[in-house]
């Protein structure tokens, strides 16, 4: 794995940061507009995006009084692509062990 994703992975591993991306990929949304979707006070919903923001899955950008926030979709394509490469790379062990068991 690219030392580059690891923490893109560990924030991705947290359930309710996990539901604030795919909730952001829909539309932008300020911490306040969140936390009246989520179970979750507004500081919790800051700290999730302060983690999402610096693993470079959120974008954030003043509007007016308030900070909005949006899911960086190019960034998803990289965790995709190396998921994808990581997946290649099992199948092909996959393949050698099952050759080598049946020959």
């Amino acid at each position: 794995m690219s030392q580059a994703l690891a923490p893109v992975f560990a924030a991705l591993g947290d359930d309710t940061r996990w539901a604030l991306l795919a909730r952001l990929g829909e539309a932008p949304a300020s911490a306040s507009a969140l936390a009246r979707e989520f179970p979750i006070s507004r500081q919790a919903i800051v700290k999730h995006l302060d983690v999402l923001r610096a693993a470079g899955l959120v974008d954030s950008e003043q509007h007016g009084r308030e900070l909005v926030h949006r899911a960086l979709g190019g960034r998803l394509s990289d965790v995709a692509r190396e998921l994808e490469r990581v997946g290649q790379v099992w199948e092909a062990r996959l393949a050698r062990i099952k050759r080598l068991a049946e020959g």
